[in-house]
């Protein structure tokens, strides 16, 4: 009896263990595909990616909502050239996603080129079988 209930309790948190590994993919995918559509925007996809209520940081201190943050990279006020996301760590909790990471990037905003090199905190939320970024800050790097 004491076997068959070790059994059943090894069963149920490898099934756990799985489930997390499976949306932490998922994440890190999300987090992936917003990098790439940051340095090729297409509205109808960041629309899909980003909440409604997203609280979007960056590390001037400026607040974003949707609206303005996908202006903003469709426009190319906000154009990265190109991204390298490094460090990356995810945790779960339930449907909510908390990923860290660091950004270098290559900007040339307004024509003007430039670097930055961010810490990035990204909190995402699992919508039906979608991961929406909903909230997102940054901080310069030396």
């Amino acid at each position: 009896m004491k076997s068959m209930i070790l059994s059943l309790l090894f069963c149920l948190v490898v099934s756990l263990a799985m489930a997390q590994s499976k949306d932490s993919a998922q994440v890190a995918k999300a987090v992936n595909k917003l990098a790439a559509l940051m340095v090729d925007p297409n509205k109808a996809a960041l629309e899909a990616l980003v909440s409604d209520q997203i609280s979007y940081g960056h590390s001037s201190g400026k607040l974003e909502g949707k609206a303005s943050f996908i202006e903003s990279l469709i426009s190319g006020s906000s154009d990265f050239v190109k991204i390298n996301l490094t460090d990356q760590s995810i945790q779960l909790f339930g449907k909510t996603a908390i990923v860290r990471n660091k950004l270098f990037a290559t900007t040339n905003d307004g024509g003007k080129p430039g670097e930055v090199k961010l810490a990035l905190i990204l909190v995402w939320q699992k919508h039906q079988k979608a991961w929406q970024l909903i909230a997102r800050q940054a901080v310069k790097l030396p």
